[in-house]
């Protein structure tokens, strides 16, 4: 009886003994507004080592920051007789659409390959889900596409030296927001590693939304979609021809 309770009861005594994260942002919701620019998001916390346990020398941190999931389409265009058309394509069906990593040294340093994929630490470790069930080097070829369009756009990155570990405790990390981030709710991921293996992870969540005049015309486009469109097709129009109104009258 004794060694089937100290059985059951190592896993939780184990447990016990693994290190925690205590993890926090420095804006919980972020409002787009028109003067939007960007931001930047601070990521900070402690490493709680249990019984008054000296901190690791081993210990790394790598934090990130995930937008919502959404399906994409990521066209090739080729030219042909000197025009640029669309070729072939690929379907998505789950796409991130913000990714941002920090780390306290190169990923490929603290962990294993296997264990960066688990838990998708790196741009290349994320699972994209294409749809098109082909060729995997022809899914590749489409992934890198999509992974460098949003590269350039400034909603994919990776930070090698990110994180900054004091007295092996405390830790902090900064996030860029671009300007036309999209809206949602966005999870910020903590993951404390030690040779090589995650043993603590945390999770905080962050709501990036519009605000006055733009939450106004989003909530109109997409619930009023065919009024919207109406009054975006006769501003154009009036517009035009005002602009045309004033330009014959400075000609006279």
């Amino acid at each position: 009886m004794k060694r089937l309770a100290f059985l059951l009861l190592a896993p939780l005594l184990l447990g016990a003994q693994a290190p925690r994260l205590v993890p926090d942002v420095s804006q919980r919701k972020i409002e787009i507004i028109y003067s939007f620019t960007g931001a930047e998001l601070l990521l900070f916390g402690a490493i709680l080592y249990p019984g008054g346990r000296a901190p690791s020398d081993d210990a790394q941190i790598a934090v990130v920051v995930k937008g919502p999931q959404q399906p994409m389409l990521v066209r090739e265009k080729r030219k042909i007789a000197g025009i640029w058309i669309n070729a072939d394509s690929a379907d998505f069906r789950s796409v991130p659409s913000f990714y941002a990593l920090a780390s306290s040294k190169p990923i490929d340093q603290i962990v294993d390959p296997r264990t960066a994929v688990i838990y998708e630490l790196g741009i290349d470790n994320m699972q994209l889900s294409p749809s098109s069930g082909g060729d995997p080097a022809e899914d590749r070829r489409f992934e890198n596409g999509l992974i460098d369009l949003q590269r350039r756009g400034g909603y994919y990155s990776e930070t090698s030296h990110g994180v900054e570990i004091s007295e092996g405790v405390l830790y902090r990390a900064r996030i860029a927001i671009p300007a036309r981030v999209p809206v949602g709710r966005y999870t910020a991921e903590t993951f404390l590693i030690e040779k090589g293996r995650v043993i603590a992870a945390a999770t905080r969540e962050i709501d990036i939304d519009k605000s006055g005049m733009e939450a106004f015309v989003a909530r109109a486009a997409q619930r009023h979609g065919f009024l919207y469109g109406s009054f975006a097709v006769a501003m154009s129009l009036l517009l035009g021809w005002a602009a045309s109104a004033a330009f014959s009258r400075l000609n006279r």
